[in-house]
């Protein structure tokens, strides 16, 4: 039987290397090996047209939505936070068209980071644009362009209690988080300070989100239940008159592509 061909979202940043200092759509390798020591065959998604994501979602079996740049704020109906990031809304655009396309087709989705913050934006939530300011301290992102560990609990029912009992370590960097959830969505997991770590959704048969980085810890089991979904059964096509609309709807909300800004 093939392996199951997993899609990871990528950056579109400025980077260097060897001698050469260009644009490019790139990833942390983590991402790759731990796809691929899970089972599953790796493809990269660097930010392309909305109208696009039907075509490419169409020839994957999962989907992971990777960590990077803050969600732009007006797509959850907020004025940005001054410790908000610029918005990249090339890369807002193509994973949100990416996301509703999955989703019609129930096909399996792991979101990292960002991409648990956009799951929960795309179900209609809303995020904590600088968590610091509602936890009263920087746990959750200790050290720039460093992960570091902290304790999160699972939240016993849930698909990833299930997968991950009780309470663990877990690596960890970022400075927002869910606020409010969108419909659909449940709790799977928070740290100590309340703050969610985990989302799932009831109305899927695997689409989760996790605040921390399972990439980091090649053993992940949240990675590996990804792969396993992928494999074990196609996902629906969906309806052409509900893809339609959901293209109207991405173009919608999404905001207008004003230029290409990176952060870390």
């Amino acid at each position: 039987m093939p392996k199951p061909l997993i899609g990871l979202t990528t950056y579109l940043a400025h980077a260097q290397w060897a001698e050469w200092e260009l644009p490019a759509a790139l990833l942390p390798a983590a991402y790759n090996s731990c796809v691929q020591a899970a089972g599953g065959r790796v493809v990269l998604l660097p930010p392309d047209v909305p109208e696009a994501a039907a075509d490419v979602v169409a020839r994957l079996d999962g989907i992971v939505l990777t960590s990077g740049e803050d969600v732009d704020p007006a797509l959850y109906g907020a004025q940005p936070h001054p410790c908000t990031g610029p918005p990249v809304h090339e890369r807002d655009r193509w994973e949100w068209a990416v996301l509703s396309e999955a989703l019609a087709r129930d096909m399996p989705v792991l979101g990292v980071c960002r991409g648990m913050q956009l799951l929960n934006v795309h179900a209609g939530g809303t995020l904590i644009q600088h968590l610091p300011e509602a936890v009263g301290h920087h746990g959750h992102n200790l050290h720039g362009g460093h992960f570091s560990p902290h304790a999160v609990t699972t939240v016993p029912g849930t698909r990833i209690a299930a997968l991950l009992p009780g309470t663990r370590h877990v690596a960890t960097h970022h400075h927002q988080a869910v606020e409010s959830l969108g419909a659909g969505l449940v709790v799977g997991a928070r740290t100590a300070d309340g703050t969610i770590e985990a989302i799932e959704s009831t109305r899927h048969r695997f689409v989760v989100g996790v605040q921390w980085h399972p990439e980091m810890a090649f053993d992940s089991a949240v990675v590996h239940a990804l792969v396993a979904a992928a494999r074990s059964t196609p996902p629906v096509p969906p309806a052409p008159s509900r893809a339609g609309e959901r293209r109207a709807r991405v173009r919608r909300s999404a905001p207008e592509v004003t230029g290409t800004t990176a952060v870390s």
